[in-house]
């Protein structure tokens, strides 16, 4: 297997929402990969050969280097070029953004799954109640909103940082498993309106460009084309 456009190859799935963060990062920073859309029930035998866990996303540098951790990948992109409208974090900031993240990646990713695929969780048992877990979303939301409302239109300001683009995806799923109450709900305006920017910005449109599913043979793609 080779790198045949002498770049990155990022394997990528178009919907989730750890590859959508990826790729965020990978667009504001100016970079170029080349990608490998899957299909998540048939996994490359490459991609499961660098990165057995067998998950999204997963960039392979030409060195051989393997990062396959969406933040990991974020991280990179910043490193190689930070974004020219981002804000570089102070300490203090810094420290704000790891706690969001890991409340995101923690408790409320846990909430989502099962407030979005309810059928998932069920047992002979237990009966999931996606209401319970909106609810369980909805507390760090508030958070959120409360913070958007004081020093918007961004989580840190004026300008987008790491922080907003590792989050907005994973809202933007939230908004997802109910749009009309979502859309309709009173108590979120300044978050509405910080996710509404996010759906309609070039940033996003640029991310979620579709490619046809990667099967070896198959003449590279350039992201973003």
């Amino acid at each position: 297997m080779e790198h045949q456009l002498g770049l990155p190859v990022l394997y990528t799935f178009r919907r989730c929402p750890y590859a959508m963060r990826a790729r965020l990062a990978i667009v504001a920073a100016g970079l170029k990969v080349e990608v490998r859309e899957l299909v998540l029930r048939a996994k490359p035998a490459h991609m499961l050969e660098i990165s057995p866990k067998g998950t999204v996303p997963v960039l392979w540098l030409r060195d051989g280097t393997v990062i396959d951790e969406s933040l990991d990948v974020m991280q990179w992109a910043v490193n190689q070029s930070l974004p020219a409208d981002w804000l570089v974090l102070n300490a203090e900031q810094q420290q704000q953004c790891d706690e969001w993240i890991a409340l995101l990646d923690g408790e409320f990713k846990r909430n989502l799954d099962r407030y979005k695929y309810p059928h998932r969780y069920h047992t002979e048992t237990y009966t999931c109640d996606p209401l319970e877990h909106r609810a369980a979303c909805e507390k760090i939301l508030v958070q959120w909103n409360s913070v958007l409302e004081q020093q918007g239109p961004f989580l840190f300001g004026s300008q987008p940082s790491f922080a907003d683009y590792a989050i907005l995806p994973f809202v933007r799923q939230f908004r997802i498993a109910d749009e009309v109450w979502f859309d309709t709900v009173p108590g979120y305006a300044a978050l509405k309106l910080w996710l509404t920017a996010f759906l309609q910005s070039p940033l996003l449109e640029q991310a979620m460009v579709k490619f046809s599913p990667w099967q070896p043979g198959d003449a590279p793609f350039t992201f973003p084309g």
